[in-house]
């Protein structure tokens, strides 16, 4: 027997298949903005539906129209969808925030991925980048900034005369024409951002944490982080099986 789980990003969907040990076997992703089209939906989800499945299906979701979508599809093939707020996830994560229903459940998956760690700070590259705090195995809260592609694409949409860059990992010096200047704006900027929100975060709550990367440009920022750090791109996911594993 396999199971299914998937995180629906603002960007991306990831689907996993596990085994039967809650393992990832394999995995999927496609265009969260995708999903809305029939025929390309269909075609996608075949690749997995035959996998002989457990008809419960488990997400995390901070797209209520695609979670939507999916959970009608999966409706109909007799699967049961579940959206993991509608688990009782504290049961295996303490939550103290103040607005639990503001809290995003790729944040929950993400802490509950990573409770091994006890203390823990997971950062997430994706749409948005988030640093999440994970305190004696308590989820304590977390900071929110601007996405980097996001803020590439907007910088580039805004502007007549700047280009859109891809960015580099590399960067000896400032730049010498704009395509460089941008990439050291970004690049820099963002290795200050992320290791000062760091050291506040350290700061405040007075704990050494184990780092965990995650998301498109985890790889990128490693090496740019003044702490030690683990990438990880399939905490997630883990964070998703377990929840699926105790509380299904």
């Amino acid at each position: 027997m396999n199971y299914l789980v998937g995180d629906i990003g603002n960007t991306l969907i990831k689907f996993s298949v596990l085994d039967n040990n809650y393992k990832i076997k394999n995995s999927y992703t496609i265009e969260t903005k995708k999903i809305v089209n029939d025929k390309i939906k269909r075609f996608f989800l075949k690749k997995f539906l035959n996998k002989d499945l457990n008809n419960n299906v488990v997400f995390s979701s901070v797209v209520p129209k695609a979670f939507n979508i999916l959970k009608r599809y999966f409706s109909q093939k007799k699967f049961k969808v579940f959206e993991i707020k509608d688990l009782h996830v504290k049961k295996l994560l303490s939550i103290k925030v103040r607005n639990y229903n503001q809290l995003g459940s790729d944040r929950i998956a993400n802490a509950v991925g990573s409770l091994k760690y006890k203390n823990c700070l997971i950062i997430d590259f994706g749409t948005a980048t988030t640093f999440d705090i994970l305190k004696n195995c308590v989820y304590v809260g977390g900071v929110i900034s601007p996405g980097i592609k996001l803020s590439i694409s907007n910088l580039n949409k805004s502007t007549a005369l700047l280009p859109l860059i891809n960015l580099k990992k590399k960067q000896k010096s400032f730049g010498k024409n704009t395509a460089e200047a941008l990439n050291a704006g970004f690049l820099w900027g963002y290795e200050g951002l992320i290791n000062n929100i760091i050291k506040k975060i350290i700061f405040k709550t007075k704990v050494n944490y184990k780092i965990i990367l995650t998301g498109g440009y985890a790889k990128i920022f490693s090496k740019y982080i003044n702490k030690k750090n683990i990438i990880d791109q399939n905490i997630t996911i883990k964070g998703l099986a377990k929840i699926f594993k105790e509380l299904i």
